[in-house]
């Protein structure tokens, strides 16, 4: 089969970095790149949402030393200001001795101005969306290959854990403060959240999957009937980052100003409270409009962290994701004696505009902890979300 010489577009590469390995299948065809597409990444790295998708894609030209980038001037001519960079990348192909290239871009528009130009062009039909570490780990090793402590492994159907005690089946399911594990999954995050030898869990998952409700119903377990023990109370940290557009200045004081920020926070827990009772997270559990009690339950910004000393508690990081990796350094070495911390997030869900899906704390969190023996990660996946609406919105990729 004749050798064929591709000229990749910006966004094919923004879309799969993979994708310079994937086309040359080996020593068959060649890769080409555009000095107007290095431009363009030049500027995108630059973009908080797309900086670690341009490194990748950056990366995997660097290693493949027999990628050809067109000069900028020479055989490429020089290019008008008033050019588009589409209209520029056309331009270096049909002036650079090629034969027969072939342009690869998704962008529609490059494919029909490609046409009236007369060079050929096709679409990148295997683009797959960036994963960050703490979606491509899910908390399970597959067969043949060595177990991450506090791994689990599926054998003969059944999820089998390799935790201190070496492997042990999971052929039951918790139930703790009248919640029954609806998935599978659910039922092995619950046994790392309370496993006593893992002081640290984290939990990755889509919306809906009942990640904090799980955390929410260990940590009253932990604190409120479990008798063998040091947690006695339960620390909620949040990063407060507003989704759209801001609402100015709350009044009030730490708690009422948080009050916006956590308002399902106390729904969950009023939620678990009439499942059964947890009086002493409240102040007065006979009261119309019920509030935490402060010896039991404490609500922290993330900007009050720095300087305490956490001991004898449950400390539950909701939203990790937007973290930074100094934020989680800060947070977590604030973790003293007796300290059982579990982190939620998504990293999918990013909505500080200074991070991304791979710089993110819940990230850095299994980047480098993953294969410590008191650290555990799991990925929350499931048939049904919180409601239809949502099984939905997920499953439509919305």
């Amino acid at each position: 089969m004749a050798s064929k010489n591709f000229v990749l577009d910006t966004n094919v590469l923004i879309e799969n970095p993979k994708c310079v390995q994937a086309l040359r299948n080996g020593q068959d065809n060649k890769i080409h790149i555009p000095y107007t597409v290095l431009t363009e990444l030049d500027r995108l790295k630059r973009d908080p949402r797309l900086g670690h998708v341009v490194a990748l894609a950056v990366g995997s030209i660097l290693a493949d030393p027999d990628v050809h980038i067109f000069p900028p001037g020479g055989s490429a001519l020089p290019l008008a200001t008033d050019e588009s960079p589409d209209d520029r990348i056309l331009r270096e192909i049909s002036h650079h001795p090629l034969t027969e290239p072939i342009l690869v871009t998704n962008d529609r528009i490059l494919q029909l101005k490609a046409r009236v130009s007369g060079i050929p062009c096709e679409g990148y039909r295997d683009s797959v969306p960036f994963q960050s570490e703490s979606q491509i780990y899910t908390g399970f090793v597959d067969e043949g290959e060595e177990p991450v402590p506090n791994s689990f492994r599926w054998e003969s159907g059944v999820p089998v854990f390799h935790g201190a005690d070496g492997p042990k089946p999971i052929g039951y399911n918790h139930e703790i403060w009248g919640l029954k594990p609806r998935t599978v999954y659910q039922n092995l995050a619950l046994e790392l959240m309370l496993d006593p030898r893992i002081d640290l869990v984290s939990v990755q998952s889509e919306a809906g999957y009942g990640k904090t409700y799980l955390a929410l119903a260990a940590a009253l377990y932990l604190t409120l009937e479990r008798k063998d023990n040091p947690f006695k109370r339960i620390y909620l940290v949040k990063p407060v980052v507003e989704i759209g557009a801001k609402m100015g200045y709350l009044p009030g004081d730490v708690e009422e100003k948080m009050g916006p920020y956590v308002r399902y926070i106390t729904d969950l827990l009023l939620k678990l409270h009439e499942v059964r009772p947890a009086n002493r997270i409240f102040q007065d559990s006979q009261a119309d409009v019920l509030k935490l009690n402060p010896k039991r339950f404490i609500i922290q910004p993330i900007a009050y962290i720095r300087g305490m000393n956490l001991e004898n508690c449950v400390v539950i990081v909701d939203e990790m994701q937007n973290l930074s990796r100094t934020e989680t350094r800060a947070l977590l070495t604030r973790m003293g004696e007796g300290v059982k911390c579990i982190c939620l997030g998504d990293t999918r869900q990013v909505d500080n505009p200074y991070l991304n899906e791979s710089n993110n704390g819940l990230n850095w969190a299994v980047k480098k902890l993953k294969g410590f023996k008191n650290y555990a990660h799991m990925v929350l996946k499931g048939e049904k979300s919180r409601g239809p609406i949502t099984d939905i919105v997920l499953k439509s990729k919305l």
